[in-house]
């Protein structure tokens, strides 16, 4: 049932990855050529934008469709971390569009163009409010399953909605002031390039923390414990690690028994805790446990 229930978050979050590619698609499309129809650069760059989404957005769904594969001969832990592979070069896909927006910014800011058209205004308030509410609903299934990459994808959206939020203001401003302000639009790209910067190297901290294997919340800890803890002959933890692997975790823990108790006995409990722990809720998907000997004789 466990492995039936990971299936089902893999799947979700495969769905709604494939839903970002189509969304990008038509979004890049209408960015881009209202930004060559409307003379606007920081348009086109955020249509550009859109479109490199859609690789990221199918990296996504490659790194969840390889994470959802069972363990096997040369993958005895799964291919969970193929999840936070997808994450890494979604950030690093952020990173590149951060770089050659910035570095086109600077070139149009010094060579004399035309203000961009007034229709460009429409276009980009539209593609604002619909990129917000993607980025609200694709963020919230990635909570939901607890997926970085899904969360990362997220990002890329509202990335996508401050950006053409950005290049609002700067065409705005290249109208309202008229000659001499056409640069404007190209300082709004150049701000939105740091926004992306941001929200990069963010994503990119968080993947390699999932690589090397870094400390989980407490909050987990907690509850990974706690139902150990609490599973009948279990007398105390001496250690807990937890790693994430994808969208679930591998527990290590050792659980303190009585010493008086049978080797028997003490298996038994060992698969108590570790049957407890995948029925727990909580996105385990293996326990490696080891027993101790309760070193204090009862009653002392």
């Amino acid at each position: 049932m466990p492995f039936m229930i990971e299936a089902l978050r893999h799947i979700r979050g495969m769905r709604i990855a494939i839903v970002s590619i189509l969304v990008n698609l038509c979004l890049s499309a209408a960015k881009i050529s209202a930004g060559l129809l409307g003379n606007s650069y920081a348009l086109i760059a955020d249509g550009i934008e859109s479109l490199l989404d859609i690789f990221s957005s199918t990296v996504v769904w490659g790194g969840l469709k390889i994470g959802s594969l069972p363990p096997d001969d040369n993958h005895p832990y799964g291919h969970g971390k193929a999840e936070s592979l997808a994450a890494m070069i979604v950030s690093c896909v952020l990173l590149f569009v951060a770089t050659a927006i910035v570095i086109q910014s600077i070139k149009e800011i010094f060579l004399p163009h035309h203000a961009p058209a007034s229709f460009t205004l429409v276009v980009l308030i539209v593609v604002v409010i619909i990129k917000e509410i993607f980025y609200r609903v694709v963020l919230k299934v990635g909570e939901e399953i607890g997926s970085l990459s899904i969360k990362s994808d997220a990002w890329h959206h509202r990335s996508d909605a401050l950006t053409s939020l950005a290049a609002f203001v700067g065409i705005f401003i290249a109208l309202v002031g008229g000659k001499g302000w056409e640069s404007a639009d190209d300082w709004a790209a150049l701000f939105a390039s740091g926004i992306i910067y941001y929200n990069g190297l963010k994503m990119w901290k968080a993947a390699v923390a999932d690589i090397m294997d870094e400390d989980v919340s407490a909050d987990l800890k907690e509850k990974v414990r706690s139902a150990a803890k609490n599973t009948p002959g279990v007398v105390d933890i001496e250690k807990c690690r937890i790693r994430k692997s994808g969208l679930d975790f591998l527990v290590d823990i050792h659980i303190v028994v009585s010493g008086m108790i049978t080797v028997k006995d003490g298996h038994a409990i060992a698969h108590d805790v570790k049957n407890r722990l995948l029925a727990a809720n909580i996105h385990v998907v293996d326990v490696m446990t080891h027993v101790e000997p309760d070193h204090h004789p009862e009653g002392a």
